[in-house]
């Protein structure tokens, strides 16, 4: 069975994501920039075992050496970079197609 830990500073991101969706008026209600970002660690928790991985380009490997990639909507896909060990997944970063790092991908 798989391990999976998130570093303090993605934690800290979702929350900050979900303020901003909300305050950016992209989610009418808080409840629905909740459940946004609740669908984003649903699909890590689940999917990062199966999902197939790919390697970091080395001008991001600062963000973790592996990554997948949650495709949230027509317009957004989120990366999710991590590190593995054995069964355990330890998540490093994640942005969004939206970020100027992400035209490395």
């Amino acid at each position: 069975m798989e391990k999976i830990i998130f570093k303090n500073k993605v934690l800290d991101y979702f929350d900050e994501l979900i303020y901003t969706l909300f305050e950016e008026e992209y989610f009418s209600y808080s409840e629905n920039a909740q459940l946004y970002v609740d669908k984003i660690v649903d699909f890590i928790i689940l999917e990062i075992n199966s999902f197939p991985h790919k390697s970091t380009p080395q001008k991001l490997q600062y963000l973790g050496s592996n990554y997948i990639f949650y495709k949230a909507n027509a317009r957004t896909t989120w990366y999710v970079f991590f590190e593995k060990q054995d069964a355990i997944f330890l998540i490093t970063g994640i942005m969004n197609n939206h970020c100027e790092e992400a035209k490395e991908l």
